[in-house]
């Protein structure tokens, strides 16, 4: 049986609390503190009451942080394909070929799987997310882990199956820790983004989330403030709708009545778009 002791630990582990806080020890009577030594060393003179300023120390010396060595991309056509590779791919299957080896980016030698993106190679409707996560990394499939869970649901309220649409990120590995991915990292892998568009040549792009955002359209103020406004971003000699809208990963941190509306609000609206009569 479990003791209350015990339970307020489990409690407290739960809230953050890494231990407990020891009750102080009684002290002993000064008659049983003295000892016989100490009972004929002659008393300590007592304390001036204005003693000397003490004398400063000189600072103790700090170790220099060290600091991370600048990476290094291959030189080789596969670990660093060049541009003239990506724009020469005719379809997401000989782009995802030329690709898949790379490793221009601090990115690529960490990770698990390179997660291209998947779905539809025509299709009206593509979403645009961050980068992968742990379960993206281990499957080498975008949105997979519970944001894909939801965002699958999200598909299906709008009449639509995830494989009548195409996913994808703006970067193909994982970050540490499932980071933001900095400019350096975004930029390396956009080249890759911006020929899936031009391959697919969607009517609308939901982009999810701020990174995308940012990186695909240069809008850099927060999400709060923008979702839910018509953008615009220049791909391939091609001007492309943008809904932007809050990434499923903060649905799930945020489940509230009113994030859940303004995503509804947003995916109707690019689905109202591409039903547009002058789409067909």
């Amino acid at each position: 049986m479990e003791s209350p002791l015990q339970a307020w630990r489990d409690t407290l582990g739960e809230l953050g609390v890494m231990g407990l806080i020891r009750e102080p020890r009684a002290q002993a009577p000064p008659e049983a503190q003295a000892t016989p030594e100490a009972q004929t060393r002659p008393a300590a003179a007592p304390t001036p009451a204005n003693p000397p300023p003490a004398r400063p120390q000189a600072a103790r010396a700090l170790p220099a942080a060290a600091t991370p060595a600048a990476y290094t991309p291959p030189a080789d056509p596969v670990g660093c394909p060049p541009p003239e590779v990506i724009a020469g791919a005719t379809s997401l299957a000989d782009l995802q070929k030329a690709i898949q080896g790379c490793l221009a980016c601090p990115l690529g030698p960490g990770r698990l799987k390179f997660v291209f993106g998947e779905g539809h190679p025509k299709a009206q409707l593509m979403f645009v997310g961050e980068g992968p996560g742990r379960d993206e990394d281990l499957q080498g499939r975008p949105f997979v882990g519970k944001a894909g869970e939801l965002l699958d649901k999200m598909i299906g309220a709008l009449g639509l199956k995830r494989e009548d649409t195409y996913i994808a990120n703006v970067v193909k590995c994982r970050p540490p820790d499932n980071r933001t991915p900095s400019p350096t990292e975004a930029r390396a892998c956009m080249g890759y983004l911006h020929r899936q568009i031009e391959l697919i040549q969607p009517a609308v792009i939901v982009t999810l989330g701020a990174t995308p955002l940012r990186e695909l359209v240069g809008v850099v103020e927060g999400i709060t403030r923008v979702r839910g406004q018509w953008k615009r971003v220049q791909v391939g000699g091609r001007e492309i709708p943008v809904m932007p809208t809050f990434h499923p990963a903060y649905v799930l941190r945020q489940y509230t009545q009113e994030v859940r509306r303004a995503v509804w609000e947003d995916l109707r609206a690019a689905k109202a778009w591409i039903d547009r009569p002058d789409q067909g």
